[in-house]
């Protein structure tokens, strides 16, 4: 089942970079329907591997030490790296046991919603689809 009711991009939407005189800002989302969550992930602690069908993420990191996989590739992240997950790619956050925890800006473009979920692998055994 598809939960795509709005517009999902397929590729990363630009980002700007606005320049004041007392700094910069990046704008990740101009007047565009989106969702922004604050993840934060204790150590030694993941989410679940997951896909959506109704939205594409983009994920900015804001601690480093965040491990982010999506699709195969896994990598370890310092602050300020971002991610673009496509809608339907599996993808996971992750925090190394040792250390603080990691946090993570979600920019979320589509229809935001759990019911779009599906769960390849979950520590918390939770339903492979839904809430």
């Amino acid at each position: 089942m598809s939960y795509a009711t709005k517009p999902i991009p397929s590729a990363k939407p630009d980002v700007s970079l606005v320049e004041r005189p007392w700094g910069a800002f990046k704008q990740y989302a101009s007047n565009h329907e989106c969702t922004v969550s604050l993840m934060t992930v204790h150590p030694g602690q993941r989410l679940s591997l997951q896909s959506h069908t109704g939205r594409a993420e983009l994920w900015v990191v804001l601690d480093d030490g965040a491990v982010v996989q999506v699709g195969d590739r896994v990598t370890t992240h310092r602050a300020g790296d971002e991610n673009w997950i496509p809608a339907n790619e599996r993808h996971r956050l992750s925090c190394p046991e040792s250390g603080p925890p990691v946090r993570v800006l979600e920019v979320a473009f589509g229809n935001w919603q759990q019911a779009d979920i599906t769960r390849y692998e979950d520590d918390f055994q939770r339903p492979a689809e839904g809430e």
